[in-house]
């Protein structure tokens, strides 16, 4: 277990640093990608892992990893405070569910933490609309919702979704959808995101596997904010992850949104993530190629890039970064700092004045330099967690 103990001397960092000059690649030779991640890569905790991780008895103390959280997001209580509900069946009924399914204890209006009796492949019959202060936990089975509507945040807050696989969703189709015990509503049909949060605040996605899905793997719109999409493997998919609805929404200028510790795999083409209007702090990530550019954006968002570890796949798309517009954009904010380059990457910065990401007390975390990413994403996705051991 010595090797998964905390970075606990990762606290003497210097404050964030907002470079003014562009960040160009640390290395343009060309080499097959696999020789840009070392060999025998230990693995250490990050801050949201050496919460909970190392602890045996987190079968038993399931509700502590609500406090494990970092940046915007980090306020998300999830189904804390409620009972532990347990999923006992596949089965769904978007209508009428009954108690054991999914969708019976995600439209509660209690709080409640949803964990798995076992492992199962859910396929949604349509979209699962998330009620407030739920935690769905699927540490201890392997959970997956897949190849039908998945799962939608709208309108709610509090909401946990932590260890479970969501992929090759599809979309919803035009009907009757419960979201609550009163309320049954006419759906007009979901786009096929894995995971769509609409005018939400306070959503944590922590350790999910997510992939080929028909629109989004994560949507971010409609002046949601306080999110954290942590800890999380992205593989084979075209637009992964959207914060903020179009660039007429101006809404969205509220958003704030942190992406830490991800690793972005293969397969991947674009929007790692693409951001309109709000804030988005990119941090500790490890993207391991794209095909068109990994960070993108338009309608003048702030962007702090810290601590990744970017390589470029062979070829052309070097450029980690893509902005949606013609004139103006020299004057957005978007910064790299601490950032590692491999096989010809590179940031293109912009802006100028302060751009850290401003936490509160509770939600800031020492970022590490990029150099430690691979270590500290080795975990990520579900992980295989077997009751009375550390995860």
């Amino acid at each position: 277990m010595a090797s998964l103990a905390p970075l606990l001397w990762l606290a003497y960092l210097v404050p964030y640093l907002c470079l003014t000059l562009p960040a160009y690649a640390l290395d343009s030779n060309p080499r097959p990608l696999s020789s840009y991640v070392p060999r025998n890569t230990k693995t250490i905790l990050n801050t949201i892992d050496s919460c909970w991780r190392a602890r045996s008895n987190w079968a038993s103390n399931r509700r502590a990893l609500a406090d494990c959280a970092v940046g915007f997001g980090s306020g998300a209580m999830g189904g804390k405070y409620g009972a532990i509900y347990v999923v006992t069946t596949p089965n769904d009924d978007p209508v009428n569910p009954k108690p054991g399914m999914l969708r019976y204890g995600a439209i509660q209006s209690k709080p409640l933490w949803i964990v798995f009796a076992k492992d199962m492949v859910i396929t949604l019959q349509n979209e699962l609309i998330m009620n407030s202060y739920k935690t769905i936990d699927g540490r201890g089975a392997k959970v997956e919702i897949a190849y039908g509507p998945c799962i939608t945040i709208q309108g709610v807050s509090h909401v946990i979704i932590h260890g479970i696989s969501i992929h090759d969703c599809k979309p919803g189709k035009s009907g009757r959808v419960i979201s609550s015990p009163k309320h049954v509503g006419q759906r007009q049909g979901s786009d096929g995101d894995a995971i769509a949060i609409f005018a939400s605040s306070n959503v944590w996605i922590d350790h999910c596997y997510l992939a080929r899905c028909t629109d989004g793997l994560i949507d971010v719109i409609h002046a949601s904010t306080s999110v954290t999409i942590s800890n999380n493997y992205f593989s084979q998919h075209d637009k992964v992850m959207l914060l903020g609805h179009n660039d007429g929404y101006t809404a969205d200028k509220v958003m704030k949104v942190t992406v830490a510790f991800n690793r972005f795999g293969s397969g991947l083409i674009e929007r790692m993530p693409r951001v309109r209007f709000g804030y988005a702090h990119v941090a500790n990530n490890r993207y391991d190629e794209w095909q068109m550019y990994a960070i993108g954006g338009s309608a003048n968002p702030t962007i702090f890039s810290e601590g990744n570890y970017f390589i470029a796949r062979n070829g052309n798309s070097k450029q980690v970064t893509k902005r949606e517009a013609k004139n103006g954009w020299k004057n957005w904010k978007w910064r790299s700092s601490k950032d590692v380059f491999m096989n010809g990457a590179y940031f293109l910065q912009s802006g100028y004045g302060s751009c850290a990401p401003l936490y509160s007390k509770t939600q800031s975390f020492a970022v590490a330099p990029g150099s430690l990413v691979l270590a500290l994403t080795s975990g990520a996705g579900p992980l295989n967690c077997v009751r009375g051991q550390p995860c």
